[in-house]
């Protein structure tokens, strides 16, 4: 199969080393594009719930497909979020093609793209609330196994799938958004600071929104995450764009051995790193 070039792609809430975690998909996925640029924008692996006995060959993969894409000229930036914070200690290191950082600034064709992973306006992640958000964190872990199970017995009875976890998710963040109105304070502070675009990850919401108020208007993004929706977001053409993962249209194919390299985007991008601060 031919990969796809992309001129951008934005993944997030991958969740490594956890049982909700959709590896094969994402690993597919990856091996079906050609990025010039690739951004992992946080909770990537999730150190929360990271154990020795669970880290399966399937999530390595993962990995192993990152690092072909370093190696293969794919400019790769790893956002740091909260389940992954622990690698804010190292936040600025650089190897290579490879870089650690909080957030990113491009600037593509003209337009500025605002890129964290949203943990900040969340705070329910700090503080004593920290405890409990890694509490309910675990929980989530279990009850994806309880779904699982559930969905094997409705699959022998011919019923169709539930996804219980999902609809938990989108309800913890219906709560969440009411009392932080999380799209909108991203969207706000984005315009205060004059950018076109921000992207956002951290809430499982993938998001393409049109924001406006007295002081101008920029575009919101949320890349979703790679446990329930397997969502992505692409910059091609001068467009960024929703990707969802759909397994239909990933027919078995052979492994590439050689990644094309990717001459999509040169010096039409330039590299800013911005605190959120600044």
């Amino acid at each position: 199969m031919d990969k796809r070039p992309v001129d951008v792609v934005v993944i997030s809430d991958v969740h490594l080393g956890t049982y909700g975690c959709k590896a094969n998909e994402l690993t597919t996925y990856l091996k079906s594009i050609s990025p010039s640029i690739l951004i992992l924008n946080g909770d990537i692996i999730d150190a929360w719930q990271f154990s020795k006995r669970y880290f399966p060959a399937a999530h390595l993969a993962v990995l192993k497909e990152i690092i072909h894409c370093i190696i293969n000229g794919t400019r790769v930036f790893y956002i740091t979020g909260n389940h992954d914070e622990i690698l804010r200690h190292y936040s600025g290191c650089r190897v290579g093609n490879f870089m650690l950082t909080d957030k990113l600034v491009l600037e593509i064709d003209s337009k500025m793209t605002w890129i964290f992973h949203g943990d900040v306006f969340d705070n329910t992640t700090k503080g004593s609330a920290k405890f409990l958000a890694k509490l309910g964190s675990s929980g989530y872990g279990l009850l994806i196994l309880i779904n699982r199970a559930i969905n094997k017995l409705l699959r022998y009875a011919g019923r169709e799938r539930i996804s219980l976890s999902k609809k938990i998710m989108e309800s913890v963040n219906k709560a969440v958004i009411k009392v932080n109105d999380f799209e909108l304070t991203a969207a706000e502070l984005a315009i205060e600071k004059h950018y076109d675009y921000v992207i956002c990850g951290h809430i499982h919401k993938p998001q393409k929104r049109e924001v406006s108020n007295q002081n101008g208007h920029v575009t919101y993004l949320n890349s979703g995450d790679w446990v329930e929706h397997c969502t992505a977001l692409e910059y091609y053409k001068k467009e960024w764009r929703l990707f969802q993962y759909e397994e239909s249209a990933f027919p078995e194919t052979k492994a590439v051995k050689e990644r094309p390299q990717p001459n999509v985007i040169t010096d039409e991008i330039n590299f800013h790193i911005n605190s959120l601060a600044g």
